[in-house]
């Protein structure tokens, strides 16, 4: 046993985690929407703020609400969507790809035209998820400030 506790010590690891160690069957992309239009609201207030500590707590919430994104796109790109989802909707990669790609540069950068596209993007995405619980999605308003829409279903 000190041999492996050796060589953890010297050799860097990461921790993975994941949505479900057991297929729960349970995902829905309202955690996803949420945490992208929060990345649009901070975006929006940092042109607002310029006290220091104002602006790092804003660029802070952006970038955990960045990691949110990428996370739960991740978690539906790898745990929920399926070949037949991707056979059904050819546009469904290019999206996913498009989304984690748009959230690190929301990251990098103060950029509300590429946040509104992570939203919108997020919000396609959404609407396929739904499609493929056999529910017809819908478009709401969400009541935020970025007075962006979301998508549920009927």
């Amino acid at each position: 046993m000190k041999v492996l506790s050796l060589i953890s010590s010297i050799l860097p690891y990461d921790t993975a985690y994941a949505h479900c160690d057991i297929p729960c069957g349970i995902y829905e992309p309202t955690p996803l929407q949420i945490a992208a239009h929060t990345v649009l609201r901070m975006s929006q207030l940092l042109g607002e703020h310029t006290q220091m500590h104002d602006v790092a707590r804003v660029i802070r919430v952006k970038e955990d609400h960045g990691s949110t994104v990428e996370k739960e796109l991740m978690t539906l790109k790898n745990d929920y969507f399926k070949p037949e989802h991707y056979e059904a909707n050819p546009q469904l990669e290019k999206l996913l790809q498009e989304a984690v790609g748009l959230s690190a540069k929301t990251r990098q950068k103060v950029d509300v035209d590429l946040a509104k596209e992570l939203v919108e993007k997020c919000l396609v995405i959404s609407e396929i998820f739904y499609k493929t619980k056999g529910f017809e999605p819908i478009r709401i308003s969400s009541g935020f400030p970025t007075e962006g829409e979301l998508v549920s279903h009927k």
